[in-house]
């Protein structure tokens, strides 16, 4: 290109994002190719040099739910009522998995992915939703050791039936996948500033697995410690989790101000988790 010619006659103009706040989705749809790659690469090369491979998928979920069963059941004496408490710690388990999933998945996105963000370029949001889309096949893998379960314990004669709202439950993993991606995304902003910020995150998981009722019913946490009930009542997590067995096991409450509340939370987070991603994304290659 010669001296004479002016701006205009350049096919594309690369210059840096100064929206504060920019999904962008038409341009994520143009890479989609490239998102089902990633989310190939989540699936098939996670366990591809282990012994078991994909049988860690299945391992987890019913170790967790022997051990939860053992000790909250067995020892500590929690009574989940005509389901068997094998079975209800196993609905818990497997919803609690996906979120856990989603959100340790993406809290690493800027330094797990800095050679590759300081190579080429795609809409970075592309790698934290690979993780949120490739989840859901080990949800559905661990769902169907669910399912399996649930069969058994209905043959046996256990007083099991689902409820008519389990045709909502598909919507209730989207707000739980949601809910994972806004705090990981948050989370993985922060970390490019904070390195240590990221140790705490097993130790967080850990600590919010138990406020979120997985083990326990929510009405259990109400009568016997009410003055720490608030702590599950105002995690989102919480009404997610109760709600889940609810439809699936009919057992516990539903809490329609509960599910509202819940709601606002995923949109409040994903919406900031969107913005401090946004911003991130523009320099964080000077600090990872």
């Amino acid at each position: 290109m010669n001296d004479n010619n002016s701006p205009n006659d350049w096919l594309f103009e690369i210059t840096p994002k100064n929206k504060f706040f920019s999904l962008n989705l038409k341009e994520v749809w143009q890479y989609r190719d490239l998102l089902l790659l990633f989310v190939k690469r989540d699936v098939i090369t996670v366990y591809k040099q282990t012994v078991l491979g994909p049988l860690w998928y299945l391992i987890q979920p019913l170790f967790t739910s022997v051990t939860f069963t053992i000790i909250f059941n067995n020892v500590a004496g929690i009574d989940t009522g005509t389901v068997p408490p094998f079975l209800f710690n196993l609905a818990g388990i497997t919803v609690w998995n996906y979120f856990t999933a989603c959100l340790t998945g993406t809290s690493d996105t800027f330094k797990a992915n800095a050679a590759i963000f300081g190579k080429v370029y795609f809409p970075r949001i592309i790698t934290p939703l690979s993780v949120v889309i490739s989840n859901l096949v080990k949800f559905g893998i661990q769902f169907l050791i669910f399912i399996g379960f649930y069969i058994f314990y209905y043959f046996q004669g256990t007083d099991l039936s689902l409820n008519s709202l389990v045709l909502l439950f598909p919507v209730l993993i989207v707000v739980m996948g949601l809910l994972g991606l806004g705090l990981g995304m948050l989370i993985s902003a922060m970390v490019t500033k904070y390195r240590d910020f990221s140790h705490l995150i097993g130790f967080g998981i850990q600590l919010l697995m138990y406020l979120s009722a997985v083990m326990y019913p929510m009405e259990l946490i109400k009568d016997k410690l009410p003055s720490y009930g608030w702590l599950v009542q105002y995690n989102p997590l919480a009404y997610i989790i109760e709600t889940a067995r609810y439809m699936l096991l009919n057992v516990g409450e539903i809490s329609l101000l509960g599910l509202g509340y819940t709601f606002f939370v995923t949109l409040l987070v994903l919406f900031t988790g969107l913005l401090m991603f946004n911003k991130t994304e523009k320099s964080f290659i000077d600090t990872v």
